[in-house]
C-alpha cells in the first residue's frame, strides 16, 4: 500500500468549493488548508501507478491551479527493495563489516564497480 501527500493550490475564494469536492470524490482524504488556497491531502494506493493516475484526477477538478505529491511512503516497495537486498549474494562482505572503516572506501561514483 502506498500513501502519499499532495499539496493542492487553488485561488482563495475558490478553497471551500475545492475541499468540497475532493471531500466528496473517492480519491483522496482532506486534512487541513491556509489562508493561501493550499489545501493538503493525502492520496492511497497499491502502487505508484494508482497514485499517479489518482494525482492527475485531482489535477484535473475544477478550479485546481495544481497539485503536486510532496511525499509518498511506500511499505510493500520498501518491503520489496529489502528482500531483494537480503537475498542478493553480489553484496560486499564489508557492507557488514562492523570493523570497517570509512577512510578505506573506494568510491568512483559507481556502486556496481565496488562489488
Amino acid at each position: 500500500m502506498n500513501i502519499s501527500s499532495i499539496v493542492v493550490k487553488t485561488k482563495t475564494e475558490n478553497t471551500a468549493q475545492v475541499i468540497k469536492t475532493l471531500e466528496n470524490s473517492d480519491l483522496c482524504e482532506y486534512h487541513m488548508h491556509d489562508k493561501y488556497g493550499r489545501i493538503i491531502v493525502t492520496i492511497e494506493g497499491q502502487d505508484v501507478g494508482e497514485e499517479i493516475g489518482k494525482l492527475r484526477k485531482i489535477e484535473k477538478t475544477e478550479s485546481v491551479i495544481s497539485a503536486d505529491m510532496v511525499y509518498s511512503y511506500s511499505e510493500d516497495e520498501l518491503d520489496k527493495i529489502r528482500e531483494d537486498l537480503d537475498n542478493n549474494d553480489k553484496l560486499p562482505n564489508w557492507l557488514n563489516d562492523e570493523n570497517a572503516k570509512v577512510e578505506d572506501i573506494k568510491y568512483n561514483g559507481d556502486l556496481k564497480g565496488m562489488l
